[in-house]
């Protein structure tokens, strides 16, 4: 069977500097998947972008063999690449807010790709852009159709991103995270979406990914990539059932395990070199609180019947705008030291209670009482003085971090507002000591949001959150679009910092895994309500609600 991709010797650096990939070899089959393992930095999606002809000119990309269904890549024009992308080799991007165009409703965005490709009419290419939507699952496909990516949830986002990537389907599809952002009901449908489509269309698939769980559903080969080398090169059995390399070995022990609760968990570190900052050790199990000592004392949070109404665009000339119930009577106590997770698929309402606890958004009813304080309609002053005392680490890093500020400064600025420590030179001594808190350094004080990875800008929200010295921290899937060991340096972090602190957590994610690691009690959420309320452990061995059940079953295969 002819190979549809074949890459020999690849390497790629950008001004002159050291290869960011090293003599990379790769083939590929009709029908086939290859998977790409590796932390951010490693050269996975460098690799995938010089595929895809999108690297700045810059770049400087030399190779034996470059070629794509027998084409050299190495010698296209751009207009030669305009017809080959988006057609016969299209992508999926890891971040749909800032893929997608936020002047363009999404239904406009993927008739724009089916007219200009397959030639559709507008009537038919909008029939066609419905039924993709359909198929990925987005609640009410005409309603998402006239909506623009800013009013969708960010899995909903994702989702569009890979309705875009598969409506011309492809010969080739790379998948760059393409389920990270998703809920496990969702990834595991859209998982089985591509395997369908790609036994269809006979394509070929580059998927990239930090989930080896994910791997194990839907790769037949996978390949490990470490600062831009490759490590390891099988079958997935082969390698994830008897890793040689260590770098191979640390990916695998960083997730979560179910089985059991570390105090701290392993990270790649701990696996390629001999001292480690993350140094993890043999630590005893974490035993759970018990549930009478959390229910006999006063709850830090109390919220009662608390309803949240989103207004919808009227459908048609004549019609009315309708009112959504997106918090539907939420009743919740969340008890100080404690780190309360919050599950549930996309749309659930999951981030919409916790925008509501902070106050960005005011319920229409219901109460919220902190410390034993009315907050459901603070405003002003007194809103202000709230937001000192619970804080919210966002999901996106790079998109809640100003631009044109630097770190130091979105640190600094939030002790100024609220007046904490007696002068400038404190508030930037403060600052720094956080950066050193949460493993940054002194020098990048005065760096900017893009010139750090994923992972150190969720560690820069962490500092930022911190920076006001609150007493709740809501987390909005801050460690969901983090590689593996990252996540398990930052949980790490978050675990260190909540005994340095004494903060309670709310603990929003769609990672049914870590959040059973992280979580002292689990709520589960589905379109609204609270389902089901009880110790992560009980919530995972003894699940009562039809819905937990499957959220649970739906988890990738654990290696």
């Amino acid at each position: 069977m002819t190979n549809i991709l074949q890459i020999e010797n690849l390497s790629i650096s950008f001004h002159g500097g050291k290869p960011v990939v090293k003599n990379l070899n790769l083939s590929l089959k009709p029908g086939k998947t290859l998977a790409i393992v590796g932390e951010s930095g490693s050269g996975k999606s460098v690799t995938s972008l010089a595929l895809m002809g999108l690297l700045p000119n810059t770049a400087k990309i030399t190779a034996n063999t470059l070629e794509f269904l027998g084409t050299d890549l190495r010698n296209l024009s751009d207009e030669e690449y305009r017809k080959l992308r988006g057609k016969a080799m299209t992508m999926i991007f890891q971040e749909p807010m800032t893929s997608l165009n936020p002047a363009m409703k999404c239904g406009r965005q993927l008739t724009e790709i089916l007219v200009l490709h397959d030639h559709l009419s507008p009537e038919a290419a909008k029939k066609e852009c419905i039924s993709w939507f359909e198929k990925v699952r987005l609640p009410d496909p005409e309603s998402v159709f006239n909506k623009y990516p800013h009013q969708l949830s960010g899995g909903q986002r994702q989702r569009v991103m890979i309705a875009m990537a598969m409506c011309t389907k492809p010969k080739l599809l790379i998948a760059d995270e393409p389920t990270t952002a998703l809920d496990v009901t969702v990834q595991k449908n859209i998982l089985q979406l591509l395997r369908d489509l790609q036994k269809e269309m006979n394509m070929a698939m580059l998927f990239i990914t930090h989930d080896l769980g994910v791997v194990k559903e839907i790769a037949d080969e996978v390949l490990v990539m470490y600062r831009g080398e490759v490590k390891e090169h099988g079958a997935v059995a082969d390698v994830i059932g008897n890793p040689q390399d260590n770098y191979t070995k640390g990916l695998l022990a960083c997730r979560p395990p179910l089985n059991e609760k570390p105090r701290r968990l392993k990270t790649v570190e701990d696996f390629m070199v001999k001292s480690s900052k993350f140094k993890v050790q043999s630590f005893p199990l974490v035993q759970q609180p018990s549930t009478l000592n959390i229910q006999s004392s006063t709850p830090i949070l109390k919220i009662t019947n608390l309803h949240k109404f989103f207004t919808q665009p009227a459908k048609g000339l004549f019609n009315k705008p309708t009112q959504i119930d997106v918090l539907k009577g939420i009743t919740l106590e969340v008890f100080k030291g404690e780190t309360l997770g919050l599950v549930g698929e996309s749309g659930c309402g999951k981030s919409t209670l916790g925008r509501s606890i902070i106050r960005l958004l005011t319920p229409e009813e219901g109460e919220i009482i902190y410390k034993g304080q009315d907050i459901t309609h603070l405003k002003g002053a007194a809103l202000r003085k709230l937001r000192k005392e619970i804080q919210l680490i966002f999901q996106d890093p790079y998109s809640s971090l100003n631009p044109k500020q630097t770190v130091g400064e979105a640190i600094v600025e939030p002790m100024t507002v609220h007046k904490l420590h007696e002068n400038a030179a404190a508030r930037k001594e403060r600052a720094i000591a956080l950066l050193e808190k949460v493993g940054l350094t002194a020098a990048q004080f005065n760096r900017y949001p893009h010139e750090f990875s994923g992972g150190q800008r969720q560690r820069i929200g962490i500092a930022r959150a911190l920076a006001v010295e609150p007493e709740l921290i809501i987390c909005d899937e801050s460690v969901s679009a983090l590689d593996v060991s990252v996540q398990a340096q930052v949980l790490n972090l978050l675990n260190d910092l909540k005994d340095e602190f004494g903060l309670t957590y709310i603990f929003i994610s769609h990672d049914l895994s870590v959040v059973k690691y992280f979580s002292d009690r689990v709520a589960v959420m589905n379109k609204g309500e609270i389902v089901e309320l009880n110790t992560s452990d009980e919530i995972y061995k003894s699940p009562q609600n039809e819905y937990t059940k499957t959220l649970l079953a739906a988890i990738p295969g654990v290696v």
